[in-house]
C-alpha cells in the first residue's frame, strides 16, 4: 500500500491531480446540501480547499499558482464572451445608472475597510484580503494578489498570505449578502411578488414583444402608394411580410403597391400596433398568415461567421431570395428584425417565403446545428493572449512608487468583452454554445478557489483559533453589511428602484 500513501502524500502529477479533484468534487457535494433553502453551490469549494491544506495535503507552490491564475483567466475570460454582445446597449438603456450604484457600494466598502485598517491597525494587504471575501469578490481577491505581487516582486520582500483574511471573512461575505437583502426586503415591506412582475415587464415590455397581424387597406391615403412611401410604417419599424392582392397572397417588398381591399400581414411591436392600424386600415377578420398555400414560416439560426456584424440591409435578402425576415431571437428575447440590426452568431431569425426561397437564405445563413456546435479554439485562445498581454502592461500613474497592471483579472475581461463585441470585424468568431459557457466558467471558478482554498488551508483553522481570524470575520461582516444596506435604502426609498434591481 506504499503507492496509495505516496499518491495522497507526496508531490507528483498525478497527486496534483488528484487532490484537486477530490477537493473540487467533496465541495461542490456538499455545496448542493440546503439550510433553510440557502446553499453555498461552488462556493463550497473554497472550504473543502480549506480542510484539505489544514489536514496536510501540499501541493508545489508553482504549480498551485499556475492553476490559480489560469482558472481566474477562464472565468473572467468566458463571462467577458458572455455579456460582451449586449455590453454596450446595456451600458446605455440604464446601465450607467445601474453601474453609479455599484460604485457607490465598491467605494462605500473600500472607506469602510479604510476606517478599520485605522482603527485595527490591521496591515492593509490583510484587510484587503478580508474586503476581498467580505463582498465574495474572488476576482477582486486575484487581482489584490497579482498587485501585492507586482510590488514584492519590484521592491523585494514576502508576500503576506490575503487569501486567509479572504476565507475567513468570505462565510459572512456570502451569508451577509443574503441578510442584507432580507433586511431591506422586511423593513421596506417589499412584496416580491408584486415587484417580479413589475421587473419582469420593465426588462420586457409587453409593448416590445413583437405581435402580427392582418390589416385591411382602407385609408385612402395610402392607396396607389408604396409601401416605403408609408413614413409612419417606416417610423415604427414594422415588417409587412406577406399581402393579399386579388386573393393571392405573396411577398410584399418596399416596392408593393397598396389598393383598396389588399390585406397585408404586419409584424411590429405590440405597443405601435393600434397607430399602425388606424395608419393602413382596420384589422382585418381574415388571419392571412394561416391561409394554406405556398408561403411559409420557418426559423433558421446564423452559423456562418461571413454574414456576423452585417445588417440585414446590407444583404439584401428580400431582393436576392423573395424573403422577409419578421423576428430576431436572440439571448432569450425576440425582437422586430429592423433593417439596422446587425446578426451575431446564434441569432435565430423568423423568415417567411416559399420553401425553395428559406432553403436557399438559409445556406447563406449558415443553419448548421453542427457549425454552431464546434468549439472556436483559436479566437478563445487568441483573445486570452491579447487579455494576458493587457493585463500585464505596466501603467505608470505619478504618486505611485511602482507602475499597476490590470492583471490576470482585468486583462482578460476586457478583451473578451470586446472580441465577443467587435471579433467579426477581423474575422474572429467568439461564440460559444451557453453550456459550453458555462462548462468553462464553473471549471475556471473552482479551479481558482480550490487553489485558494488548499493554499489558505495551512494555517486558517490556527489563525481562526489562536490567531485574529474571529475579529477578521466580524470586520468582514462589517464590510459587507454596511455598505449594502445603506445603498440598498438609498435606492429603495429614494430612487424607487425596483428591489430584485437592488438585489
Amino acid at each position: 500500500m506504499n503507492w496509495l500513501n505516496e499518491l495522497f502524500w507526496k508531490e507528483s502529477i498525478a497527486h496534483t491531480i488528484l487532490i484537486y479533484s477530490l477537493v473540487i468534487t467533496t465541495g461542490i457535494l456538499l455545496g448542493k446540501i440546503k439550510i433553510k433553502g440557502i446553499s453555498l453551490g461552488a462556493t463550497f469549494v473554497l472550504f473543502a480547499g480549506i480542510i484539505a491544506g489544514h489536514i496536510g495535503f501540499r501541493i508545489n507552490p508553482d504549480v498551485l499558482s499556475f492553476i490559480k491564475d489560469f482558472g481566474l483567466v477562464l472565468f473572467v475570460f468566458f463571462i467577458g464572451l458572455q455579456v460582451g454582445p449586449g455590453f454596450f446597449s446595456s451600458l446605455k438603456k440604464g446601465g450607467l445608472a445601474l453601474n453609479l450604484l455599484a460604485v457607490s457600494v465598491v467605494l462605500l466598502g473600500t472607506l469602510t475597510t479604510i476606517i478599520l485598517h485605522f482603527v485595527s491597525g490591521i496591515s492593509m494587504p490583510i484587510m484587503a484580503g478580508i474586503m476581498s471575501g467580505a463582498v465574495t469578490n474572488t476576482p477582486g481577491l486575484g487581482a489584490a494578489q497579482q498587485a501585492l505581487k507586482q510590488v514584492s516582486d519590484s521592491v523585494g520582500g514576502s508576500i503576506p498570505d490575503i487569501g486567509i483574511g479572504y476565507a475567513v471573512a468570505y462565510p459572512m461575505g456570502v451569508v451577509g449578502i443574503i441578510l442584507s437583502m432580507i433586511i431591506i426586503k422586511r423593513v421596506s415591506k417589499t412584496d416580491i411578488n408584486s415587484e417580479s412582475k413589475n421587473y419582469e415587464r420593465k426588462q420586457h415590455p409587453q409593448e416590445a414583444i413583437p405581435e402580427k397581424i392582418s390589416i385591411t387597406i382602407e385609408n385612402p391615403e395610402v392607396f396607389g402608394k408604396k409601401i416605403k412611401e408609408c413614413d409612419h410604417y417606416l417610423i415604427n419599424e414594422a415588417i409587412i411580410s406577406r399581402v393579399q392582392q386579388n386573393n393571392e397572397i405573396k411577398i410584399s417588398d418596399s416596392e408593393t403597391v397598396l389598393n383598396k381591399g389588399d390585406i397585408i400581414l404586419l409584424i411590429a411591436e405590440k405597443g405601435n400596433i393600434p397607430d399602425l392600424i388606424k395608419l393602413f386600415g382596420s384589422k382585418s377578420e381574415k388571419d392571412i398568415s394561416t391561409v394554406p398555400g405556398k408561403l411559409m414560416s420557418k426559423q433558421v439560426i446564423i452559423t456562418n461567421r461571413h454574414v456576423m456584424g452585417k445588417t440585414l440591409a446590407s444583404l439584401k435578402l428580400r431582393s436576392r431570395f423573395g424573403i422577409n425576415i419578421t423576428r430576431i431571437y436572440r439571448s432569450g428575447i425576440e425582437f422586430v428584425a429592423t433593417r439596422t440590426i446587425k446578426l451575431q452568431i446564434g441569432d435565430k431569425l423568423t423568415i417567411v417565403g416559399d420553401e425553395a426561397s428559406i432553403d436557399n437564405a438559409a445556406d447563406l445563413l449558415g443553419n448548421s446545428i453542427k457549425r454552431l456546435n464546434e468549439p472556436n479554439l483559436f479566437p478563445i485562445f487568441m483573445g486570452i493572449i491579447l487579455g494576458v498581454i493587457l493585463g500585464s502592461i505596466p501603467i505608470a500613474i505619478q504618486g505611485i512608487p511602482t507602475p499597476i497592471k490590470l492583471g490576470m483579472a482585468g486583462g482578460p475581461l476586457i478583451v473578451a468583452i470586446l472580441l465577443s463585441r467587435y471579433g467579426y470585424n477581423f474575422s474572429l468568431n467568439s461564440y460559444t454554445t451557453p453550456s459550453a459557457n458555462m462548462m468553462l466558467r464553473e471549471i475556471g471558478i473552482v479551479l481558482f478557489l480550490a487553489s485558494v482554498g488548499i493554499k489558505a488551508g495551512e494555517n486558517f483553522i490556527p489563525s481562526l483559533i489562536s490567531g485574529d481570524g474571529f475579529i477578521w470575520m466580524g470586520y468582514g461582516a462589517i464590510i459587507t453589511l454596511v455598505p449594502v444596506i445603506i445603498i440598498g435604502f438609498i435606492t429603495k426609498i429614494f430612487l424607487k428602484r425596483n428591489f430584485l434591481e437592488i438585489c
